[in-house]
């Protein structure tokens, strides 16, 4: 975490790894590395796959998703999960998702979506039955579309 490569990017994950330890001090808990890996942000996922944190780590973070097709390298996959971080902090800052000019469009929303349950597919298969149980977006975007 102090390599000089990661200069650049100002020790970032260095710093998300101590501030999670100092959350997990502060919540009177004992520091363990389960616990650190909770605390992390998607931010912080997805930064693994910057070149100078996945040289670093010797490619490891595509070991997460054993079943991507062979064509998905690391930045093929850095495109897809900063397309979803984009997308969700456009959600979490309420601003519009489903706009083209002055019509409803949900094509990007659901690219995104696909994206999404392709990377769980990678990941797990099972992830999708799962995940798929607890999802309503199909059904908001069809009553969005009836607008």
């Amino acid at each position: 975490m102090s390599n000089p490569s990661l200069a650049p990017s100002r020790y970032q994950m260095r710093n998300s790894v101590q501030k999670a330890e100092n959350t997990v001090i502060a919540k009177g808990a004992v520091v363990t590395s389960g616990k650190v890996i909770a605390e992390q942000t998607f931010g912080f996922w997805t930064s693994l796959f910057e070149n100078h944190h996945f040289r670093l780590v010797g490619g490891a973070p595509l070991n997460s998703f054993p079943l991507k097709p062979a064509a998905v390298n690391r930045s093929v996959m850095a495109t897809k999960l900063n397309e979803i971080g984009l997308f969700r902090n456009r959600v979490y800052h309420n601003e519009p998702i489903c706009f083209l000019n002055n019509r409803i469009d949900f094509a990007h929303v659901q690219r995104i979506i696909q994206t999404i349950y392709d990377l769980l597919s990678w990941i797990e298969p099972d992830l999708v039955t799962y995940v798929n149980y607890f999802d309503n977006i199909n059904s908001k975007i069809a009553a969005g579309m009836t607008l």
